[in-house]
């Protein structure tokens, strides 16, 4: 079994794992405010790293964690924690995972007007057919859309812009400490949403306790799955497969949830991932044609 090979399963078992915390995220918040969720995952996270940290003798501050790029990163990682969980208790699963797809097209777009990376006819072409995808997903005017679609739009547009941030970050910052501080940045999230939501914290059931625990483990571990995976394969083979996340999302909506899905998503949806696919392998192909910079197509 080659490195790749391993490294796909790992994503592919991470974003499975991704996709069972949204469902039990989604699920307890019927009984939980979003902010009190995001507090205590939050707290649970940084703890279980901050363990790591003691048992590698890795430390966790580091003066670069002040650098505009981090402080950069971190704001965004803020928004899109807070819009990206509201979200996704308000609207269906599989459409809040649909609208999450475009974030490596939002990406490739921010890199071309902020970072003046070189983006050819061919991406182009991408980017627009998955901005058309994304139109087709939430279908913007109709009728019954909700202002919580937005929150997800404005999630995936912060989350490209946290992966923009990330690509000037210096590599002196260990993943350890971008873990650490990545789960810390959900306590204030947290505390910021409960005081926007007005929202008073209440004593969870212990169905709620059994479901927050699930997610805890699952995004503790599946994080450690998806890193694993970028570390052990190809970014051009393992990257990819980060789509499968969108598979395992729609068969937990409709199978668990009863959620359904119309040809009109499902095209915009194809869409997307197509545009999303090619941006990834043609980035790909480049990197490794032009190890300096990339060339436009």
């Amino acid at each position: 079994m080659t490195d790749n090979f391993r490294a796909s399963l790992l994503m592919v078992a991470a974003m499975a794992g991704f996709a069972l915390e949204d469902l039990l995220i989604k699920q307890v918040a019927a009984s939980l405010p979003v902010g009190q969720i995001l507090v205590v995952l939050g707290l649970g996270g940084t703890g279980f790293f901050a363990l790591v940290s003691l048992v590698l003798r890795q430390p966790l501050w580091s003066p670069v964690l002040l650098s505009r790029p981090v402080l950069l990163r971190n704001g965004a990682e803020m928004v899109s924690t807070m819009a990206g969980v509201t979200a996704l208790t308000l609207i269906p699963l599989s459409l809040a995972s649909s609208i999450l797809q475009a974030a490596p097209i939002l990406v490739t777009l921010g890199a071309a007007v902020f970072l003046r990376e070189k983006v050819g006819w061919r991406r182009w072409s991408a980017i627009l057919v998955g901005i058309a995808g994304v139109m087709m997903i939430i279908r913007p005017g109709a009728e019954g859309v909700s202002a919580a679609v937005w929150l997800a739009v404005l999630a995936v547009v912060a989350l490209a812009f946290r992966d923009l941030a990330t690509r000037a970050t210096s590599a002196a910052i260990s993943t350890l400490q971008l873990a650490y501080w990545g789960y810390g940045l959900s306590i204030p999230s947290g505390l910021i949403l409960s005081g926007l939501m007005l929202q008073p914290w209440v004593w969870p059931e212990r169905e709620a306790v059994w479901m927050l625990l699930g997610a805890q483990v699952l995004g503790i571990v599946f994080y450690y799955c998806l890193t694993l995976a970028l570390r052990l394969g190809e970014s051009s083979v393992v990257v990819p497969f980060r789509y499968s996340r969108l598979v395992f999302a729609l068969a937990l909506g409709v199978g668990v949830l009863g959620e359904t899905v119309d040809w009109l998503m499902l095209v915009g949806l194809a869409l997307v991932t197509a545009s999303g696919l090619y941006t990834l392998l043609r980035e790909a192909r480049l990197r490794r044609a032009f190890p300096a910079a990339s060339a436009p197509l």
